[in-house]
């Protein structure tokens, strides 16, 4: 009897937990970056960046970058992660500045999708 109420309250915990995201997360992320252009600088980091510029945001898109390279050299999984997130939401916020929209660059990674990386960079020289 114990051990049937151990799997039942197992079989609750997994049900309860929330599926895990998937790359629709970025689509959302895209979509808040958006609805921030225009917004107002002291209420939003993200409104603040637009108002800074393209040149803020490109730096800020670099910055992330390095600091994911550098938790990767560390071996910090958990802060590469951190750090890797913060990337994204810059890039989207960049995306967002130039009028890019994300299924731009999703078609381009289908487009390149079981093409080798040395095929693919030999293709664009051309």
């Amino acid at each position: 009897m114990a051990d049937d109420k151990k799997a039942d309250d197992k079989k609750s915990e997994k049900a309860a937990k929330p599926a895990a995201p998937t790359g629709e997360v970025l689509d959302r992320l895209y979509a808040t970056v958006q609805s921030r252009k225009g917004g107002d600088p002291e209420a939003s980091y993200t409104a603040k960046l637009f108002s800074r510029g393209t040149a803020k945001i490109a730096q800020k898109v670099g910055e992330e970058a390095v600091e994911t390279v550098l938790e990767a050299v560390r071996g910090d999984k958990a802060a590469m992660a951190s750090e890797s997130a913060d990337l994204l939401y810059h890039l989207m916020v960049l995306w967002a500045d130039a009028g890019l929209e994300p299924a731009e660059v999703w078609d381009r990674l289908a487009q390149r999708e079981g093409i080798s990386g040395i095929a693919e960079k030999k293709a664009r020289k051309s």
